[in-house]
């Protein structure tokens, strides 16, 4: 909850609580805050126990900690001990680099060609989805709505 917090800005908070309540008062505030704190965090364990207790034996290890979206999909996609979707699987299953090795480069930096923004390219375009090899010289096909 803290953890962006550094010991110099703890330090002056503490500097500002003295200044502002007095190092007298400052004791008796400290418990107070501690006796409130208490008090909610029994507040929402027992509010806790009353839920999984209305929800039945089924949710018994039912954790609140689960409904944050960020656990939930965690839990699903890294597998937990549970995989009722059979992500597992296919997390298992995909390799990314058979998908990207199907198509070799034909330079060395992972482009098959250079891309313009002329629109001449557009007969390229039409013998390229004909199925034609591309003529020397002949620039590769560009569609400008699918970039």
């Amino acid at each position: 909850m803290f953890s962006d917090v550094g010991g110099l800005e703890v330090l002056t908070l503490v500097i500002m609580a003295i200044v502002i309540f007095g190092p007298d008062k400052l004791p008796k505030l400290i418990q107070d805050s501690m006796g409130f704190i208490r008090k909610i965090r029994s507040f929402a364990d027992n509010a806790k126990e009353d839920i999984r207790s209305e929800l039945g034996p089924e949710f018994k290890d039912f954790e609140f900690e689960d409904l944050h979206p960020k656990t939930f999909v965690r839990k699903q996609l890294m597998g937990g001990q549970e995989d009722p979707l059979g992500l597992k699987d296919m997390r298992d299953g995909l390799d990314i680099r058979s998908v990207l090795d199907d198509k070799p480069p034909v330079n060395g930096h992972g482009r098959t060609g250079t891309v313009s923004m002329d629109k001449s390219a557009a007969p390229a375009a039409a013998a390229a989805s004909a199925g034609t090899p591309l003529q020397p010289g002949e620039r590769p096909p560009f569609d400008p709505d699918a970039t």
